[in-house]
């Protein structure tokens, strides 16, 4: 696990980023922007609400009355919204002065996400905004030497099919960017091929079909049970003629609750690192963090998110 955790840190290294952290006021993202620059992990902007630059505040005010002035804002509006350090962080990210940003410690991940929608905008070629995290296990008989990618697990309660397909594109794109893995991923069901029926198990069908459609390159199957997924025992009885053979490294699950409650039982009980949850599907790179998040956490993410900058295109 640490080997993996160093050369994630170590890669974000060679790129020299710089990555907006906007909740100064937290102890553990002041804490975690020390080791960051202690270990030249990435170079930190650390926002302090009573220190930003009104300036720049201006300027980002009328970019931002430019981009939602069709919803109806207001200019006061504007400067009222980019005032708040999470929106002022992204404008630094959409203006070029920063490379991505990371922030959720003391946001909500709506409060993140609309920022980033907002202000980021949304990659046409993906169309969905979606979250994944990378989760490092101790054991390293799963997934890609331990690695695994989960997605959506902080952002659509109940995708459609087409939105199925979409996050399982953006999220292997994100894994083979930052970790440099091929990806294997599994579309997750209660039903493996066939073994049980309902309108859940047909959404699943139906997205493995479309992410096939969307990236036919990609190893994909579906609809999988999350044993035949990454057990090869499982899967030579589950799915013996399966392209996926219990080697996934991308678990894709069916709604948010699934994806939420999947992660942080692995995280707790398997005692598996957890990177992000890192927002997927926009035109540049930004991570979300859980409130209950830790030092090494932000500092992980951070690492991540400058890999993205440099990598995703």
């Amino acid at each position: 696990m640490e080997d993996i955790i160093k050369k994630i840190r170590q890669d974000a290294k060679s790129v020299a980023k710089t990555i907006v952290l906007p909740e100064a006021e937290d102890e553990r993202v002041r804490a975690a922007a020390q080791v960051i620059q202690k270990e030249s992990i990435a170079k930190v902007i650390l926002l302090d609400k009573e220190k930003l630059d009104k300036n720049k505040i201006d300027k980002f005010a009328e970019e931002f009355y430019q981009l939602r002035k069709h919803k109806q804002i207001t200019m006061e509006d504007a400067v009222k919204t980019v005032s708040m350090p999470v929106y002022y962080a992204a404008m630094l990210v959409r203006t070029g002065e920063a490379d991505g940003f990371v922030a959720g410690a003391s946001h909500t991940t709506p409060d993140v996400a609309k920022a980033a929608i907002y202000c980021l905008g949304v990659d046409r070629r993906i169309g969905t905004i979606s979250s994944s995290f990378i989760m490092v296990l101790p054991d390293d008989t799963f997934g890609a030497n331990g690695v695994f990618l989960f997605a959506d697990c902080g952002i659509i309660p109940d995708p459609s099919a087409k939105q199925l397909a979409s996050v399982a594109v953006a999220t292997s794109g994100l894994g083979k960017a930052v970790l440099g893995i091929t990806p294997r991923v599994a579309m997750l069901s209660y039903s493996t091929k066939g073994s049980a029926h309902g309108e859940m198990v047909d959404k699943v069908k139906e997205a493995t079909r479309m992410v096939k459609e969307m990236n036919p390159d990609l190893i994909v199957d579906g609809e999988l049970q999350v044993d035949s997924a990454i057990s090869p025992e499982v899967a030579n009885i589950k799915n013996k003629d399966g392209i996926i053979k219990g080697d996934a490294n991308i678990l894709i699950f069916p709604n948010l609750e699934a994806g939420n409650i999947g992660y942080k039982l692995v995280n707790r009980l398997a005692k598996a690192r957890a990177l992000g949850p890192l927002l997927q599907g926009l035109n540049k790179p930004c991570s979300d963090l859980s409130r209950g998040c830790t030092v090494e956490e932000i500092v992980d993410c951070v690492a991540v998110t400058a890999i993205r900058a440099a990598k995703e295109k």
